[in-house]
C-alpha cells in the first residue's frame, strides 16, 4: 500500500496557506490542521509554542516532493517531518487519495 500520513508543525502563522501549497501541488490529497502547543528543547533551552499540527494524507511516491517543497518553503530551520505507513487505508479512501497525489 502506498498511503501514507506525514506530521508537520508549522507555525500558526502561514499554516493554511502551507496547507493549500501542498494540495494545490498534488503533493498532498488533504492536510488536516490541529492548533497544538508544543514544548520542545532548541539550541539548549526548553520551549513552548503554540503551533499548527498538520496531518498530511499523501503515498509513498510523492514524499521526496514533499520534503524537498518543506525544505525550500517552511520557515523552521529543523522542520517536523515525519511520515508513517498506515496499517489498513479503506479502499474507497485509498483510491480517492491516489487519484489526488501525483508525484
Amino acid at each position: 500500500m502506498d498511503a501514507r500520513i506525514v506530521w508537520i508543525t508549522h507555525p500558526e502563522k502561514g499554516a493554511r496557506e502551507f496547507a493549500r501549497l501542498l494540495v494545490s501541488k498534488r503533493l498532498a490529497a488533504c492536510c488536516n490542521l490541529s492548533s497544538v502547543t508544543s514544548v520542545y528543547r532548541w539550541q539548549g533551552s526548553i520551549e513552548e509554542e503554540r503551533e499548527v499540527l498538520l496531518t498530511v494524507k499523501t503515498t509513498r511516491a510523492a514524499l521526496a516532493g514533499l520534503e524537498a517543497l518543506l525544505e525550500e518553503h517552511h520557515p523552521y530551520d529543523v522542520p517536523e517531518f515525519v511520515a508513517l505507513q498506515p496499517a489498513h487505508v479503506a479502499p474507497a479512501y485509498l483510491a480517492w487519495l491516489e487519484g489526488e497525489v501525483s508525484p
